[in-house]
């Protein structure tokens, strides 16, 4: 844990080869990695905490990680979100690709080994709805 002003912030080593030192990324870096991917989707109207793609540049990056749990251990990460798909698209391809681009996004960015992508739906949104 690296301790940053009076909040402890959870992270874990990557071991890179030809290292000069040791890197660590915080687990919050990981969740707005996965929150970036998921953004991505077509069909998925916003992760739980209402974030859309088109709000990201507004919003400050700690908002992205809101509706992202991750759960880093021994260098293999487990991702729970909740996410709002929109109206008249596959709830179960919208979730494998929620799935498939944040697995990818986060073991190419950080080199950790994700074993799990769980998705849960919460909503359905209007797509044309504010």
């Amino acid at each position: 844990m690296a301790n940053t002003g009076n909040a402890e912030i959870h992270t874990s080593t990557i071991v890179t080869e030809g290292s000069f030192g040791e890197v660590k990324i915080a687990d919050e870096v990981v969740a707005i990695i996965a929150g970036l991917a998921a953004s991505d989707v077509e069909g998925l109207a916003s992760l739980s905490g209402g974030l859309t793609r088109d709000k990201i540049e507004k919003v400050s990056m700690r908002s992205l990680g809101k509706g992202v749990r991750v759960q880093v251990q021994d260098g293999e990460v487990k991702v729970a979100m909740n996410v709002n798909v929109c109206y008249g698209y596959s709830v179960p391809d919208v979730s494998a690709e929620v799935q498939d681009k944040v697995k990818t996004a986060i073991e190419t960015m950080t080199g950790l080994e994700v074993t799990g992508v769980n998705i849960k739906v919460v909503s359905v949104a209007m797509e044309n709805a504010e």
